[in-house]
């Protein structure tokens, strides 16, 4: 994983020393409830700031959740992520090294269970209104290779008003089944109006659903 973190040094380098090429992003928002991918994260409103450089058709960034309080199982879940985007035309390509603060110190990156990272390879695409993503882990705590495929829809975009719809599948480390056999786990709708937003969210798979809303702050 030597080779990774090199990478992004490396990276952040090139925009340092060309500045009039890059363009810097960062802000945060406030959710009631992180939801992820159908899954809920600390129980809790959380704060998720967000820092981005992008130069030509790379962008960099870091992005993390942190719960204010919360009860119950994952209860107070924290995140710290990076991660690098090559986007052409329509489709985007990224590498994502997702951090857990609660496991082991940031610079243990182990393949096996133990590790504190798990770096996820996406795919993703939009055109016409519909949106495509797949993703999947390939190194890090999660040994059994989870992956995740979602579609959405844009339904309504006028002004600053968007709503859309989509559908999430994944197995393993997203389903509660033990054999881990693809499930469907995240349905729902999301709205936005400038820095608004609202989602209702069904996870099939465990039967229950939530209602978000998120407020953001940034440039």
């Amino acid at each position: 994983m030597n080779s990774i973190k090199k990478f992004f040094l490396i990276f952040v380098f090139l925009l340092t020393v060309n500045p009039l090429f890059a363009q810097v992003d960062f802000g945060a928002d406030v959710v009631s409830r992180y939801i992820f991918r159908g899954l809920d994260f600390g129980n809790a409103v959380s704060a998720q700031p967000f820092l981005s450089v992008t130069a030509g058709n790379f962008e960099i960034g870091a992005w993390g959740s942190y719960a204010f309080t919360g009860a119950g199982p994952g209860a107070g879940a924290n995140e710290n992520d990076l991660y690098i985007t090559y986007s052409y035309e329509m489709i985007s390509a990224t590498i994502t090294d997702y951090y857990f603060p609660e496991g082991n110190k940031f610079g243990f990156y182990n393949n096996n269970t133990s590790s504190a990272h798990i770096i996820e390879g996406s795919l993703s695409a939009e055109f016409s209104g519909i949106s495509l993503l797949a993703a999947y882990n390939f190194y890090g705590a999660d040994q059994d290779r989870s992956f995740y495929f979602e579609a959405g829809y844009e339904l309504y975009s006028k002004d600053e008003m968007s709503v859309s719809a989509f559908a999430g599948l994944g197995n393993n480390i997203y389903v509660s089944d033990a054999a881990g056999d693809p499930t469907l786990v995240n349905v729902g709708v999301s709205a936005s109006k400038g820095a608004l937003s609202a989602s209702y969210i069904l996870n099939p798979d465990l039967d229950t659903n939530y209602l978000v809303f998120g407020y953001s702050i940034g440039l």
